[in-house]
């Protein structure tokens, strides 16, 4: 008997509205190019990620999300604005995947170098999820079996459910086959960060993306490290934004 072939979709929850910074991930990084423009140009490197599914928020704030879907012939769902979890859900059942990548849509960049393997073991060990993690803020990705985000939703919170999604598995990790990758020391930097949730991340980004225009889309962490530890001044503008944590304790 046969096992059935594995389809790995990426799902990228999207919405505009945000206290800190409105429209975050159609904010301009580079020219032209926006965050979500460049998280979907570095997404389709990848082949084993065989499609991109827009998990939009409700409400005429985001129909600009579905103007970005149409030009990037990227599919697309709307879902509940605080149930961003069913979003995903949905992103995966619209893709018929089997398995769900998900980064979120302010991290611009992600660490590349360990997508594939953590895509193989995460096939290879059965796990049900297998992320990454110690890295520069930012820079993650979660890979989850879809019947796992189907399970977290049943069983999780209102919070579960909300944009800290993977909350539920983190503070159930028994009831999952949970594998953590971790980088090479030198690139587990917790006191950077490489997100855009505040004005000053912004700022940083978009210097990130100029000095780095040339490794666009594909920078990588130790690129983006080596860049960030030259610029004290960056720096210091996020770090009273700098969670120096990690996020999937399971280890």
């Amino acid at each position: 008997m046969t096992s059935t072939p594995r389809r790995l979709v990426a799902a990228l929850a999207c919405r505009n509205n945000g206290s800190r910074l409105y429209g975050k991930p159609l904010q301009k990084l580079i020219g032209e190019t926006t965050i979500l423009d460049q998280i979907v140009n570095a997404i389709r490197r990848f082949p084993v990620i065989e499609q991109i599914v827009l998990g939009i928020s409700e409400g005429s704030a985001n129909v600009a999300f579905v103007d970005f879907a149409h030009e990037r012939d990227v599919s697309y769902v709307f879902g509940d604005p605080q149930d961003v979890l069913h979003r995903l859900v949905l992103c995966g059942r619209l893709g018929r995947a089997s398995d769900v990548f998900r980064i979120t849509t302010e991290c611009p960049w992600f660490d590349y170098d360990l997508l594939m393997p953590a895509w193989q073991r995460h096939v290879a060990n059965n796990n049900d999820i297998t992320v990454c993690d110690r890295l520069p803020e930012g820079l993650h990705f979660e890979i989850y079996r879809l019947e796992a985000l189907e399970r977290s939703h049943e069983h999780g919170t209102a919070m579960d459910r909300s944009e800290f999604c993977s909350s539920y598995a983190r503070t159930h990790p028994d009831e999952f086959k949970i594998e953590v990758l971790l980088p090479p020391l030198e690139l587990q930097r917790m006191d950077l960060r490489v997100t855009v949730d505040n004005p000053e991340d912004l700022i940083l980004c978009r210097e990130i993306a100029k000095a780095c225009n040339n490794s666009m889309p594909l920078v990588s962490v130790c690129e983006i490290a080596a860049f960030l530890d030259m610029r004290l001044d960056l720096k210091a503008l996020v770090a009273p934004f700098v969670v120096p944590e990690p996020l999937w304790n399971v280890l």
